[in-house]
């Protein structure tokens, strides 16, 4: 198969190093029917580093014509009949639009969508970015079907050595306090067997200064083994009274029986105390219903003064209050009020706690949150490594009981999150 150079700058450049496979063209039925079948686009477009669903599209943009690529054959199609050189010197457009860099022309450039919508390119070459114009028809479809980005393995190698290190740290040390055990244990039998020194004997046993404190370190190490544990329940505190207690005192003190715990009436109680909590739903609430912006509501958010995981376990609430059956569909339709609040790590860790405070509130909302969370993950306001944090960490002390079904009920994502970072790692190395 021949190989052109990519763009049409270097066509005469013999030892340009990027190239492509000649565009390949099939017209195909006959009427109403005909259609142009481009035979290797599949080819051309891994080339290009572009997803072959892109290139197709912007043939039918530019031709005015419906364009279908079919992924799982790899046939892209575009209706009505088209010559092999008007399609070449389309695809010449696309890549000097979508795929060389504005700045070296070099072709070797990455597709990113901002949160915002903008797309870029990004070289690899000379670190320029540039700007592609939103005008043209391709870029909403780029927006609508961002390309996937390369997850680098770099960091996730880095954690996993880290945590190796740590656990091999632990595994010395636990074998260190077990050889000083075993080492202070044959010295106290070495002891007891050696014969004891007569009394009235002259003779003066020599200790040598650095064996005495090291004895005294031993001894110092076996008393820090030493558990020290005081019965701390009702009846043995009050049997320590009366035991310090004259029988004169006795009769002067009483001993108060301890109340039960009482139930709280609020369902669910805010980190600083139910009234801050119900304070902060209430005001959030006040302004989401005003119909103020997600702009104006991240401002709210993030400059409140009160703790932050406060501050979004009540906007969440705020947001949802109410809903259980149809969280997820809620959570799609603000999912631009979610994405502004999220603005660094800490911001994503309580968001998750926010969710998960949410969720245990009844069985109808805890189902449903395998469906928000793999939402929020591929809107990219949540990431995969903060979300397997949470769930490997401790259940908040806002959950209560309920903190297992809600971590059961997102296991299936859980896992599928964890066997994707298993292959990526194995196709990394």
């Amino acid at each position: 198969m021949a190989l052109l150079n990519i763009g049409a700058s270097n066509k005469d450049d013999a030892f340009y190093r990027y190239k492509m496979p000649r565009l390949v063209t099939k017209i195909e039925g006959r009427g109403n029917g005909i259609k142009t079948n481009i035979v290797n686009m599949v080819d051309v477009a891994k080339a290009l580093a572009r997803p072959p669903a892109y290139t197709t599209k912007y043939f039918g943009c530019e031709l005015g014509a419906q364009s279908k690529f079919d992924e799982k054959t790899g046939t892209s199609i575009v209706n009505g009949a088209h010559d092999h050189g008007k399609l070449a010197a389309l695809l010449e457009h696309f890549i000097k639009k979508y795929v060389q860099c504005y700045g070296c022309s070099n072709p070797e450039t990455e597709i990113l969508v901002s949160k915002a919508g903008m797309i870029t390119l990004n070289c690899a070459a000379c670190g320029y970015i540039s700007n592609v114009d939103m005008r043209d028809k391709l870029t909403t479809f780029i927006v609508k079907n961002p390309p996937e980005q390369k997850k680098s393995g770099k960091d996730k190698k880095l954690r996993r050595a880290e945590k190796e290190r740590l656990q091999e740290g632990e595994l010395a040390d636990e074998e260190m306090k077990k050889s000083k055990k075993e080492g202070s244990r044959k010295k106290k039998d070495e002891d007891k067997k050696a014969p004891k020194k007569k009394p009235g004997s002259d003779e003066e046993e020599e200790v040598s200064p650095v064996a005495s404190q090291a004895d005294d370190e031993e001894v110092a190490e076996d008393e820090d083994d030493v558990q020290w544990q005081a019965d701390t329940s009702a009846e043995a505190a009050k049997q320590r009274m009366k035991e310090q207690l004259t029988s004169v005192t006795t009769e002067m003190v009483m001993l108060a029986e301890p109340e039960e715990d009482k139930p709280v009436d609020s369902p669910r109680v805010g980190v600083g105390g139910g009234n801050l909590h119900d304070k902060l739903v209430k005001d959030l609430k006040a302004k989401i219903a005003s119909g103020c912006s997600a702009a104006e509501a991240a401002s709210l958010v993030l400059n409140k003064p009160d703790p932050p995981l406060d501050v979004m376990v009540a906007y969440f609430q705020a947001l949802f209050d109410g809903v259980s059956k149809d969280l997820f569909k809620e959570v799609k339709k603000s999912k631009e009020y979610l994405e502004v609040v999220v603005q660094d790590e800490s911001c994503q860790k309580n968001l998750l706690v926010a969710m998960e405070v949410f969720a245990s509130t009844g069985v109808d909302v805890s189902k449903q949150m395998l469906l928000v969370l793999k939402f929020l993950y591929d809107a990219d306001v949540l990431e995969e490594e903060h979300i397997l944090e949470w769930y490997s960490s401790k259940p908040s002390p806002l959950v209560g009981a309920k903190a297992e079904n809600v971590k059961k009920a997102v296991e299936p994502f859980i896992q599928w999150l964890e066997n994707a970072e298993a292959e990526t790692e194995t196709e990394d190395e």
